[in-house]
């Protein structure tokens, strides 16, 4: 049986470049060299796309950019290989795409709109429910709309909209500020006073030009992964818990990807059987709400009372040895390759 021909996309111009790194480095590692042929190609912080080799035992994707390609619109997988002054060489096609992407242009439709452009099956959300997620505005109206209970904000467009006077009568302190389409808590602050406010919001614009301003709900954090078969059906995995370290305000960037010490995941969380159905129950509302397609992490906050709130969903979970989505999975029996293989075959099913 031929080898399916599989590009791996990584890297990315978001600030989550770093993160899709270490992602891409442990899917690559898990793919079934029996079953693929594997066509790493990184995308650099400027938005090119770069081929290179692949090998299986790496710890991290290969240094240097290597050489520049692109795919063919109605290619069906063609890829060719461009230099200045014009194309130089056709690669063999590929069959498959699968974006190891976080956050904008990756995570947010545009890869996905390129992919179906290029009449090139991919893993993972469509564009629609890849768009709808990573908007947090739009997805907290959506999730509202589907009867699912969220956190209250704020979308300002502008950081002289608000004074501190006007949120602290709105939301209390403490409050969150957030950019809207961004990941891995990139721009994210935790409010506790009048005088962090006006740097909180200039930090998240940095980020992007539309911010959430989000009650703070005191609880524990909690995340189920979902993954679609292609036949409709969808594995939902038990919550796990993040549990901060006190060195963190918050689930933070640096606490979920480089301090060791930062955060502690445990799966499956402690928490009663009551909750568990009922978090699974909502995870599949939530991805259906999104529109979401083949994999997503959904998740939530946990409130003493034992109410749950949606917090967001994530169309492209981290997949670091660190990450909560392969974690999560391999509960319900589903090894970090065999989910690649389910997203493979939602992916190749839904063309």
């Amino acid at each position: 049986m031929s080898l399916l021909t599989i590009g791996v996309l990584f890297g990315g111009q978001s600030a989550e470049h770093d993160v899709s790194l270490m992602s891409a480095a442990n899917v690559m590692k898990a793919m079934d060299r029996a079953r693929y042929t594997v066509v790493p190609i990184f995308i650099a912080r400027d938005g090119c796309w770069f081929l290179r080799e692949d090998n299986a035992e790496a710890v991290s994707p290969q240094a240097g950019k290597g050489v520049a390609v692109a795919l063919v619109p109605g290619g069906k997988g063609r890829l060719v290989a461009v230099e200045e002054g014009g194309l130089h060489a056709v690669l063999p096609k590929l069959d498959f795409l699968l974006p190891v992407l976080h956050g904008r242009y990756g995570e947010d439709g545009t890869v996905q709109g390129y992919a179906e452009m290029a009449g090139l099956p991919y893993a993972g959300c469509g564009i629609l429910g890849s768009a709808a997620a990573m908007d947090k505005d739009v997805a907290k109206r959506l999730l509202r709309e589907a009867g699912l209970p969220v956190a209250r904000a704020l979308k300002l467009d502008s950081a002289d909209e608000m004074d501190a006077e006007a949120l602290e009568q709105q939301f209390g302190y403490p409050f969150f500020v957030k950019p809207a389409r961004q990941g891995s808590s990139f721009g994210v602050s935790r409010v506790d006073g009048a005088q962090a406010v006006r740097p909180a919001l200039t930090k998240a614009f940095e980020f992007d030009g539309k911010v959430l301003v989000e009650e703070f709900l005191a609880g524990r954090e909690i995340e189920c992964a979902v993954l679609e078969h292609a036949d409709g059906r969808l594995t939902i995995s038990p919550p796990g818990e993040i549990v901060t370290a006190k060195a963190h305000d918050f689930y933070n960037y640096e606490a979920k990807y480089f301090d060791p010490d930062g955060a502690k995941i445990i799966i499956p969380a402690e928490v009663g059987a009551d909750v568990v159905e009922e978090a699974k129950a909502m995870a599949a509302r939530a991805f259906r709400a999104l529109c979401c397609q083949g994999i997503a992490r959904v998740d939530f906050f946990l409130l003493e009372d034992g109410r749950l709130y949606v917090n967001e969903v994530n169309t492209m979970p981290g997949c670091t040895n660190r990450s909560m989505y392969p974690l999560a999975l391999a509960e319900c029996g589903i090894s970090y390759s065999g989910w690649i293989d389910v997203a493979v075959d939602y992916g190749l099913k839904r063309g």
